[in-house]
């Protein structure tokens, strides 16, 4: 087991997960003006709608990367392509974060933990993401395949849940800091950048 490939995915995971995006911007919102729980709520919903993903990529991959090795090249290339695509998208979009709560429904937790599964299981985009991204940290020649996918699966779960929880109950406190500094935003794009483009790079050269 390589724990070097674990540790380099855990890292890789935290930082896309801290990035600004839809899901953690909607956390984020939720929090401010619901409080704490529904943000987590909603947590719970996008974090558990991963499994399915997961599940997908798990059995779709595992096979091709059994019998076929120049299949799981290709898919390498294009996920590694893909991610240099999603670098790009974000080089070009504007760094700005809204945080406009306006004409935001109150929904109660059990609602937003339905919309948070919903918005993720129904988001095709997850499940093309984790096909680019899982199989380039493939940390064991012993273990099963499909295996090592749902390990990565939960340790992705675990570290976008301590994230998207921390934004959550720190809601308050980041959107005033996001309101006081403008220049965030601009970092937070360029860390963005930097890790989709660092990933795709490690994909392309990782082992089988």
């Amino acid at each position: 087991m390589d724990s070097n490939t674990l540790i380099l995915f855990i890292i890789s995971s935290a930082v896309l997960a801290i990035s600004p995006g839809p899901d953690n911007i909607f956390v984020l919102i939720q929090s401010v003006t619901n409080g704490a729980k529904y943000g987590i709520a909603t947590v719970l919903g996008l974090v558990t709608g991963c499994l399915v993903h997961t599940t997908l990529v798990a059995f779709g991959v595992s096979a091709i990367i059994k019998n076929n090795d120049t299949l799981y090249l290709i898919i390498k290339i294009i996920g590694a392509l893909y991610l240099l695509y999603l670098a790009y998208k974000v080089f070009k979009s504007d760094a700005s974060i809204n945080l406009s709560s306006a004409e935001l429904p109150k929904k109660s937790v059990l609602q937003l933990y339905k919309q948070g599964f919903i918005m993720n299981v129904l988001n095709p985009k997850v499940s093309i993401f984790f096909l680019a991204f899982f199989p380039g940290f493939l940390f064991s020649t012993s273990m099963n395949t499909i295996s090592q996918f749902y390990v990565l699966g939960v340790l992705f779960m675990i570290v976008t849940f301590i994230v998207f929880s921390s934004i959550a109950l720190l809601a308050g406190l980041i959107s005033n800091y996001l309101k006081k500094h403008k220049q965030t935003s601009f970092y937070l794009k360029w860390l963005q950048i930097i890790v989709f483009t660092g990933i795709a790079i490690f994909i392309l050269f990782s082992d089988k």
